[in-house]
C-alpha cells in the first residue's frame, strides 16, 4: 500500500455521508453509467431531478437530527485519504501553474452517499466521480470504488482510488484553461462527444502527470502504479459496453477506449510533463 502518511497537505473536502444516501445505490452501468458532466450539461438539467434531490436531502437531515450521530461523524480514514491526494494534486498543479505566472485555484471535493445538491444541477451516485465546472467541486460516492471492482473487473486499490480523483482534478485543471468550454463551441452533438473524448484523455494525462510527482516523492510501493492502469482500462468505454451489454459501439463513446485511456495515462506518467497532454 502506497505510502500516504508522506503527503504533508491537504485539500479541502466537504463529507456529506453522514446524511447517508438520499436516492439510493449506483446500480448498474448503461451507456450513460460514467459519462462527462460537461456533455450531460449540453442535453439540459431534469429540473424535476433537482428538486427531488434537494427534497430528499432535507428528509434526510432532519432524519438524522432525530436518529443521533453517524458512523461518519469525525474524520474518518476516507476523508483524510481523499483530503491528502486532494491536497497533494494541489501542491503539484500549483507548482505548475507558477511555471507560468498563473495562480491555482485549489478545487473543493465533496464525498455523498447516493446524492446531493451540486452546482450542475444534482450529483447522484448513477453517474460515477465527476467534476462540476460550475461551482468548482468534484463529486465523489466512494461506493463506486465498489462497483468499479464488482461490475467492471477492476483490481481496485488505493492508488487506483487517486487515480479516479486526480483525473477529476485534472477536469479542474481544463476548467482553468478554459479547455472545459471547447464542448460548448463545438458545431454540432458529434463534434461535442469528439471534444469529450479529448478532455476525459487529457485529464487521464494530468492524474499521470501528478502520479509521477507522487512517485517522485517514494509514496508508492514498486509495482503499484498497475493499478492506476487498470482503473484506467477499466473505465473505458469499449470495455464498459462489453461488460454491460455485451456489444461495443464506438460511435456512443464518450470516454475513449481501454487502450486510449491507458496509452494518455502513461504518457502523463512517464513524462511528468502536461505540456505532453496535448489532445486537441
Amino acid at each position: 500500500m502506497a505510502d500516504w502518511d508522506k503527503l504533508s497537505g491537504s485539500g479541502n473536502v466537504d463529507d456529506r455521508r453522514m446524511y447517508g444516501p438520499v436516492m439510493g445505490g449506483i446500480g448498474s452501468f448503461g451507456a450513460m453509467g460514467i459519462v462527462a458532466l460537461v456533455v450531460a450539461n449540453l442535453l439540459g438539467v431534469d429540473p424535476g431531478l433537482t428538486s427531488d434531490i434537494m427534497n430528499q436531502l432535507a428528509q434526510s437531515q432532519a432524519q438524522r437530527q432525530t436518529t443521533g450521530p453517524s458512523e461518519f461523524d469525525g474524520k474518518d480514514s476516507y476523508e483524510a485519504f481523499t483530503s491528502k491526494v486532494l491536497g497533494s494534486t494541489n501542491d503539484t498543479w500549483t507548482g505548475i501553474f507558477e511555471q507560468s505566472s498563473t495562480a491555482y485555484r485549489e478545487p473543493r471535493l465533496v464525498l455523498f452517499r447516493g446524492a446531493t445538491a451540486s452546482g450542475c444541477g444534482g450529483a447522484t451516485s448513477s453517474s460515477g466521480p465527476h467534476y462540476c465546472p460550475a461551482d468548482e467541486t468534484i463529486y465523489l460516492d466512494e461506493t463506486f470504488f465498489d462497483e468499479l471492482t464488482k461490475q467492471l473487473g477492476a483490481k481496485g486499490g488505493d492508488v487506483a482510488q487517486a487515480y479516479v480523483i486526480a483525473h477529476e482534478v485534472g477536469h479542474h485543471v481544463q476548467q482553468q484553461l478554459d479547455l472545459l468550454n471547447e464542448t460548448e463551441r463545438a458545431r454540432d452533438a458529434e463534434a461535442a462527444r469528439a471534444v469529450s473524448i479529448k478532455l476525459e484523455l487529457q485529464a487521464d494525462c494530468f492524474a499521470g502527470v501528478w502520479l509521477y510527482a507522487v512517485n517522485q516523492q517514494g509514496i508508492l510501493e514498486p509495482g503499484e502504479i498497475t493499478e492506476a492502469r487498470d482503473a484506467a482500462a477499466a473505465v473505458g468505454d469499449d470495455h464498459i459496453q462489453q461488460t454491460t451489454s455485451g456489444r461495443v459501439t464506438p460511435e456512443n463513446w464518450t470516454h475513449g477506449s481501454s487502450a486510449e485511456r491507458t496509452w494518455w495515462f502513461n504518457r502523463g506518467y512517464q513524462s511528468g510533463q502536461p505540456s505532453q497532454c496535448q489532445t486537441f
